[in-house]
């Protein structure tokens, strides 16, 4: 990958990071729109866009920087564990998707049930082996669990200061950007940098001579 296509693959997350920060507020944060809708208020109104696409740039910021550690840390695990990487990783995804429900529940003190925090589990999860799906078709099938880690591990890692913050609106902001980004980048990578088939260039190279 030349310093061109990295700068562009940057930039296009960049946006679309903005961009779905900007789509999401429309239904996340519709009241402070409506604040100044009615009674119209220019000014106010392009202030308020402005916030939310440059929030979902910051995410986007968040999203790439995740990213690239997850392409350091896959070769990592690759080089420590070897054959046993793959099932490294569905453990590290069964404890995160624990963690989803387990942690947050007890930080509600049982105020809200149980079951919602399950459901946000089971729709990342579920989300996450349908964007690795795509990746194994293709790729190979073995990029899928890699993916689903990325889907699901580094997600979550990368949305635990949406998860601090009070309320739900900047936690569903911020993790929604954060899956189109990581989807995107995640579903582009092998487009903008192919593998070179060595072997089946040198047997048809060998086919013409």
């Amino acid at each position: 990958m030349n310093s061109r296509k990295l700068v562009n693959f940057f930039m296009k997350t960049l946006l679309l990071g903005g961009a779905a920060g900007l789509l999401t507020s429309f239904f996340v944060k519709s009241e402070d729109y409506s604040n100044y809708l009615a009674p119209f208020d220019f000014m106010e109104l392009i202030g308020l866009l402005i916030f939310f696409v440059g929030l979902g740039l910051v995410f986007s910021v968040i999203s790439q920087t995740g990213f690239f550690a997850y392409l350091f840390i896959n070769r990592l695990g690759l080089g420590l564990f070897r054959g046993y990487w793959p099932t490294v990783q569905v453990l590290l995804i069964a404890f995160v998707v624990f963690d989803l429900v387990y942690f947050p529940y007890q930080a509600t003190d049982g105020e809200v049930s149980v079951f919602w925090f399950m459901l946000m589990a089971a729709a990342i999860l579920g989300y996450g082996w349908f964007v690795a799906r795509i990746k194994a078709n293709e790729t190979n099938k073995r990029a899928f669990i890699p993916a689903l880690f990325l889907m699901v591990v580094i997600t979550t890692l990368e949305w635990i200061p949406g998860l601090n913050t009070e309320g739900t609106d900047y936690a569903l902001l911020m993790i929604v950007t954060l899956l189109v980004c990581n989807t995107y980048q995640l579903l582009t990578l092998h487009r903008i940098n192919p593998s070179k088939p060595v072997e089946a260039s040198g047997k048809a190279k060998g086919k013409k001579k």
